[in-house]
């Protein structure tokens, strides 16, 4: 796994916050489990229609 070493930091209402806590502890898992999840998700899915770059940065050779 890779290391964190970035925060995010986010405001939302008090209400939903105090309910998605509770949720996730209902279901024993740590708040910020479930926030990289998702992510992992909305990136995987958001990014399946991104078309790859033609020219990745590993291939150019400075100098030419």
């Amino acid at each position: 796994m890779k290391t964190k070493d970035v925060g995010l930091r986010i405001r939302v209402e008090r209400d939903l916050r105090d309910e998605f806590l509770e949720a996730c502890r209902l279901q024993d898992r740590p708040a910020a489990q479930v926030l990289r999840e998702f992510m992992r998700t909305y990136v995987a899915e958001h990014n399946a229609d991104k078309q790859p770059s033609l020219f990745p940065p590993e291939t150019i050779t400075k100098g030419r």
